[in-house]
């Protein structure tokens, strides 16, 4: 190894050539879960706002924005979609915590599909597999931050790394050189943040949004000749330093490249749209649930959970805070025995018997429970009217690294969000379009299906 961690991180990333059709199985599932997810978040209102936004700005119109009926710059198809994708908070999980596919697959459609419209051919091989870098190369950034516990966090983790992973995929997508490599990464070390204190408004999904804007731009000014520092992200006024002081971990980031992280520990499928350690206590509520036959019997309910304070959260502001509130995902579990889309909506959330249940809910967090994903646990106890107590603990929600679910159940989830907002015709020739083998799949092709903001026949 050199002296220049930049260096030594592209140097890593670049030697890895992706042949295994295992590798490239998962990559496609990530980009069929994404797509889904972007469709189904593209008229909430944040994204909304953001494509209006480019509507007023003009600019030259290239590339898709998911769910909207109109085409804009790559720079603001990426930010837009990257909101899209995870603005229900929908999109796969990561250990440590992270939101890896929203951060950067948006900036790579727009890649894709801007050289298919120039006549290169199908993009479809290539995107997996700079995708797979960029999924690479933000685990290792979160493992080195020492930041492994969502209560040790400073920043929005996304925000952080995900700038300077999406600049690695556009940077390999684009063919750069190794010095150009180096320059994107020490330009997106510069635009990188986050402030937690946005969670669970619309600004947390911009955070997402930006992040793939920013590492798309980086790559793109890299390619045209911009340079950054020659080792942006080492020493003391370095990206390292600078976000994760001492506790960063370089040899985590520059460990052998053996099993790639999206095997080992791989994605935590999301089957609930919402902040990812609520799934542990919807989870448990459900199976409570399952033994209660009438909720307006509840006369108390109890979560125990480890110390994530940024979702204790007793009175959700919103159907959209509600995604980040344990006691209202226990709730509305609870009360319908259900939790989707339907579940933040702030007529669900400020409907009466949510607000009374709401009331009757109490919430412990203790430092006695890890708050690893991989090694947490949440437990609900219901009280009912008679004296009977349910009780249930849950260590792993399905979906999850430990309780694994097939592709089927990952493509039944995007046929549910992608078929009921599109035409039969177009779902059709989507899901046609996802049969071809990589290196025959058109990215412009899926973006077409997914452009129109239109509804089924």
């Amino acid at each position: 190894m050199s002296q220049n961690m930049t260096l030594d991180f592209v140097a890593l990333l670049r030697a890895w050539s992706i042949q295994d059709s295992t590798l490239l199985g998962v990559a496609r599932l990530l980009l069929i879960d994404g797509l889904a997810v972007a469709l189904a978040g593209s008229d909430q209102p944040g994204p909304r706002l953001a494509g209006a936004l480019a509507r007023q700005q003009g600019g030259h119109a290239s590339c898709t924005v998911i769910g909207q009926g109109f085409a804009t710059s790559p720079s603001q198809a990426a930010q837009i979609n990257g909101m899209s994708m995870h603005v229900l908070d929908y999109e796969p999980m990561w250990n440590p915590p992270n939101h890896a596919l929203s951060t950067m697959l948006p900036g790579l459609l727009a890649l894709a599909e801007q050289r298919e419209a120039a006549g290169a051919g199908p993009q479809g091989g290539q995107l997996l597999k700079s995708l797979l870098k960029g999924i690479e190369a933000q685990g290792r950034l979160r493992l080195s931050s020492g930041q492994i516990e969502p209560r040790e966090l400073s920043l929005h983790p996304p925000g952080v790394v995900g700038p300077l992973a999406c600049a690695i995929a556009c940077a390999d997508f684009l063919g750069l050189s190794e010095p150009q490599h180096v320059a994107a990464i020490g330009i997106a070390a510069s635009r990188a943040g986050g402030v937690l204190a946005n969670v669970g408004s619309m600004t947390k999904a911009l955070h997402c949004g930006d992040a793939c804007r920013s590492g798309l731009e980086a790559a793109l000014l890299a390619q045209s000749g911009f340079t950054a520092d020659a080792d942006a992200m080492s020493g003391p006024r370095g990206y390292a330093h600078a976000y994760f002081g001492d506790r960063f971990d370089a040899s985590h980031l520059l460990a052998p490249l053996l099993v790639p992280r999206v095997l080992t520990p791989g994605p935590a499928w999301k089957l609930f749209p919402s902040q990812y350690a609520t799934h542990f206590a919807i989870t448990a509520a459900l199976d409570c649930r399952a033994e209660i036959t009438q909720p307006s019997q509840i006369t108390r309910v109890e979560i125990r959970t480890p110390l994530m304070p940024y979702i204790d959260r007793p009175n959700p502001t919103s159907g959209l805070d509600g995604k980040f509130s344990l006691q209202y995902c226990v709730v509305a579990a609870l009360l319908d025995a259900r939790l989707n889309l339907d579940s933040f909506t702030d007529a669900r959330r400020f409907a009466d018997d949510a607000k009374h249940l709401l009331a009757l809910t109490h919430l412990t967090q203790t430092a006695e429970i890890s708050g690893r994903f991989d090694a947490m646990h949440v437990e609900v106890s219901v009280t009912l009217t008679n004296g009977t107590v349910v009780h249930h603990r849950c260590a792993a929600p399905l979906g999850s690294w430990s309780r694994p679910i097939s592709a089927d159940v990952v493509e039944e989830k995007a046929h549910d969000l992608i078929d009921r907002r599109i035409s039969k015709e177009l779902a059709q020739r989507f899901w046609s379009a996802l049969e071809a083998p990589p290196e025959a799949l058109r990215i412009e092709t899926l973006m077409a299906c997914l452009t129109a903001d239109q509804s089924p026949d």
